[in-house]
């Protein structure tokens, strides 16, 4: 049965091309329940039996992931907070959601659009509480790109070298994960180093 969902999957994912991966990683990146990994992993996969271009594969799925986050962003602040809790039930944003994601976003920084990209359960939403502080948008796409670029490069590297082993492919979404985390906690404690030596020097001016 596995075997059978895989094929599906790398079936959908080709037949719909590049068009087709950016359009499913928009959807990803919005309100919808949509993961990820049913996408890239099959990518990757397609990439590895050359009926993909790797960088355009990648390219594609980032384009998506960003995309999706500005649309978020865009609700956000321009109809800001009320309109979210009032809409927001409808796909499965609660007040204390929203709340959650905005204590995530005041206590991070800017920089949670970057890591809140590789964090399940916030992945979709961190834009939320960027539209709604008004977040610069040049910031914003650069580190959602960022983070969404890690993500969508450790899914496709899946795809590529584990093939078509829907069973290494199910144990190594894990190592993924992990993988994805570590790397925003180096590069967070870049940021909040470099960050922590411009207010010094600021200070000292």
């Amino acid at each position: 049965m596995l075997h059978d969902i895989a094929a599906y999957l790398v079936e959908t994912v080709g037949s719909m091309g590049y068009a087709g991966i950016f359009l499913l990683m928009f959807l990803e990146s919005t309100f919808f329940p949509f993961p990820s990994e049913v996408i890239m992993v099959p990518a990757g996969y397609l990439a590895y039996k050359g009926e993909m271009n790797l960088l355009f594969a990648i390219l594609f799925g980032i384009a998506g992931s960003v995309a999706g986050a500005l649309f978020n962003y865009y609700i956000a602040m321009h109809f800001g907070r009320a309109f979210l809790l009032r809409y927001g039930k409808f796909v499965g944003i609660k007040e204390e959601t929203l709340e959650k994601l905005e204590r995530f976003f005041r206590t991070h920084g800017e920089i949670s659009t970057f890591n809140g990209r590789l964090i399940p359960g916030i992945r979709q939403l961190i834009s939320l509480p960027a539209g709604l502080a008004r977040m610069h948008l040049g910031k914003f796409a650069l580190y959602t790109a960022l983070g969404a670029g890690i993500w969508v490069v450790v899914l496709v590297a899946i795809g590529y070298l584990i093939g078509s082993n829907e069973t290494l492919i199910s144990r190594y979404l894990h190592t993924a994960t992990l993988i994805a985390l570590v790397a925003v906690m180096l590069i967070s404690l870049f940021y909040l180093v470099r960050h922590k030596r411009r207010q010094k020097l600021l200070e000292e001016k």
